[in-house]
């Protein structure tokens, strides 16, 4: 296919919406050192409007592609195939590399991805809370729950000789049925020690330190000096992001408050909940959830007058990530990418009782208090608390 041709089918899909907020948004990758023990993080930030600056390729790498592929259980030579057709020439409204935007303290959000899923797979979400004066670190995990994700590995070098490094990719692995509970427990805890390193990691640039990026970048870290407020952070998540996001609250009290949305629970064991004592907010959407998982949520809530659950109606679980921007109608009902809801009718509820929640416990004043009637279900397309029938 040819570059015009692609431009042409770019512009007749969904696009993956702007933020709404008052602030550009840029966009740069992040991976340090060393090995799997460092962080690899796609950074949202409030940016200087520059308007030289290309908008972020959505998915990068051919890698991402065999990956999804084999998540899907569709072979990699076909799969690469038709997501490079449909998706290849896909970006998100960010800003590549475009300079930081100096001259306040910007509160902190750290986001982690579903299974299959990887750091840009969320752009829709980490942009808009961006566009309202956050910084967003969407997190890629390294535990085999991304569909692909990849490090540097030290060559073996003679002594004396420069360290050589190499790409080691790592793929989605589906754990056998009998080790599946065990292994979703040993990940959850490895992406909530992958948050909090990117928490230090950003806290670290935050005091000055230099910090050395594995990937080829020119990004300026430099403005990033004390811009950050320390005291402002919260953790969010979708599916098994939000079990990590809950477990990282558990794991990390610098973290003020939670977003988990359309929580997957079964990772979590029972002793976790006894240690969040931070306010946790659950979107759920109206397909996707069933009574225990719901009942595991309810736990939490019973403990935390300040958690609530509020669901969308007509959204399905797939409402949260890019996906449902960009496929048509019929694909998005095939693969269950769209509910009976508008994509963007349904992210926005999301958005803004997202930021209703993080600016009353992260004691913020932008404004967010217009949406505060979401939190307790109020709107005509969300309804408090949950659509499951649960027992008295």
């Amino acid at each position: 296919l040819s570059a015009e041709t692609h431009v042409k089918m770019q512009s007749k899909l969904e696009r993956i919406p702007e933020g709404n907020g008052p602030h550009s948004v840029g966009c740069t990758d992040l991976m340090t050192g060393p090995g799997t023990q460092g962080s690899f993080l796609r950074l949202f930030y409030p940016s200087q409007n520059d308007t030289s600056c290309e908008n972020t390729i959505w998915i990068p790498r051919k890698e991402y592609y065999y990956g999804l592929s084999d998540f899907l259980n569709v072979c990699r030579t076909v799969g690469k195939f038709l997501l490079s057709c449909y998706v290849g020439r896909v970006t998100c409204p960010a800003k590549w590399d475009a300079a930081f935007k100096p001259g306040e303290r910007y509160p902190v959000v750290i986001f982690s991805h579903g299974i299959g899923a990887f750091r840009t797979l969320y752009s829709a979400i980490c942009i808009e809370i961006a566009s309202w004066g956050f910084i967003v670190a969407s997190v890629e995990h390294r535990d085999q729950s991304a569909s692909a994700t990849y490090y540097y590995k030290e060559k073996p070098s003679s002594k004396g000789a420069a360290a050589e490094f190499q790409e080691e990719w790592i793929y989605y692995r589906k754990p056998k049925a009998s080790e599946d509970a065990s292994f979703r427990r040993q990940q959850v805890q490895q992406r909530a020690v992958e948050c909090i390193r990117a928490l230090d990691l950003l806290l670290d640039i935050n005091s000055g330190r230099r910090i050395e990026n594995l990937l080829p970048m020119s990004f300026d870290w430099a403005p990033v000096k004390d811009a950050i407020d320390t005291h402002r952070v919260a953790v969010m998540g979708h599916s098994f992001g939000a079990a990590t996001a809950i477990e990282t609250l558990s794991q990390d009290a610098r973290f003020k408050c939670g977003v988990a949305l359309d929580a997957w629970m079964m990772p979590l064991r029972d002793e976790v909940y006894a240690r969040v004592h931070q306010p946790l907010l659950f979107i759920n959407s109206e397909k996707f959830q069933w009574e225990s998982n719901v009942l595991e949520m309810k736990k939490l809530v019973l403990a935390n007058r300040e958690t609530k659950i509020i669901t969308i109606k007509g959204a399905v679980h797939q409402s949260f990530a890019d996906f449902t921007f960009l496929a048509g109608t019929i694909v998005g009902k095939i693969f269950k990418l769209k509910g009976e809801i508008d994509p963007k009718v349904s992210i926005d509820v999301s958005n803004k009782a997202s930021l209703a929640f993080l600016g009353k416990h992260l004691g913020l004043q932008k404004g967010f208090h217009q949406w505060d009637p979401l939190l307790e279900g109020e709107g005509p397309n969300v309804i408090p608390g949950t659509n499951i029938e649960l027992p008295n």
